[in-house]
């Protein structure tokens, strides 16, 4: 394996993109290679099974134009396919995982919300990080948010509808005292800033995007990949009805 070979990075659309831009800081000399799976998106609320074989076939195609290691840039996929694509490919794999750990720990009100999909939220994954950090003197309420997913994949990062969308979801978690928000979707960065004007300045939002980017760094370091030849490169593609990869030039605006 070539320490020049790009990172594939995949995601259910273009939510991934905010991890890809963490990673882009972390390891500015790297070249990336982004796939979105518009057709199929969303994946929460798709079956385990129907999120694998997506994984499977944009892991596949990246793996095939020489990934030297793929992100899944997506909470959902994480819990539903993460460890079959490990146990079959030969490249390393990071994923995913909500930020409960740190917003635990930063709560000061004890009241942690969660914002994430609801195949996320359902995953046996999120239940065991949910009992390990969560301990006695913490609540934690989960919100599902399909509909911020749909904003964003509509470039809809601002306006009444996204505001509306925002305080629908949030104001419940306010109210119940929650001083710290998990963003537990790659989607949820691009709403931050309506998120923070409907909870306050004194909100804390935990996203993991520049945590994955650092345990991109900490991989590539230990199997010897990082690249010793810098020349970034920045690739963006996303899948038409057909499955098939077209050049996704219209999200270059949200790097």
């Amino acid at each position: 394996m070539s320490s020049s070979a790009p990172i594939g990075i995949l995601d259910s659309g273009m939510g991934g993109l905010s991890v890809l831009r963490e990673i882009r800081r972390e390891l500015p000399d790297e070249s990336l290679l982004y796939v979105g799976d518009s057709a199929f998106c969303p994946y929460g609320g798709k079956t385990t099974e129907v999120i694998i074989k997506r994984v499977r076939h944009i892991s596949d195609w990246l793996i095939a134009r020489g990934a030297k290691l793929i992100v899944i840039a997506c909470n959902s996929a994480t819990i539903a396919a993460v460890e079959t694509l490990r146990a079959e490919v030969l490249i390393p794999i990071v994923g995913m995982e909500p930020g409960l750990k740190p917003a635990c720990a930063l709560s000061k009100s004890r009241v942690v919300g969660v914002l994430a999909t609801e195949t996320s939220l359902a995953g046996e994954k999120f239940h065991r990080l949910l009992n390990h950090h969560a301990t006695d003197d913490i609540k934690v309420i989960t919100r599902p948010c399909p509909r911020f997913v749909e904003l964003v994949e509509a470039g809809m990062l601002t306006g009444p509808e996204v505001q509306v969308a925002v305080e629908n979801a949030i104001l419940p978690l306010l109210q119940a005292g929650a001083d710290t928000l998990v963003l537990g979707c790659t989607h949820y960065p691009f709403l931050a800033p309506v998120i923070r004007e409907v909870a306050g300045p004194e909100m804390q939002l935990i996203d993991t995007g520049a945590a994955v980017a650092r345990r991109v760094r900490q991989q590539l370091e230990h199997y010897q990949l990082l690249t010793t030849r810098p020349e970034e490169n920045c690739q963006l593609f996303s899948t038409d009805q057909n499955g098939s990869m077209e050049p996704a030039h219209g999200w270059s605006p949200y790097l």
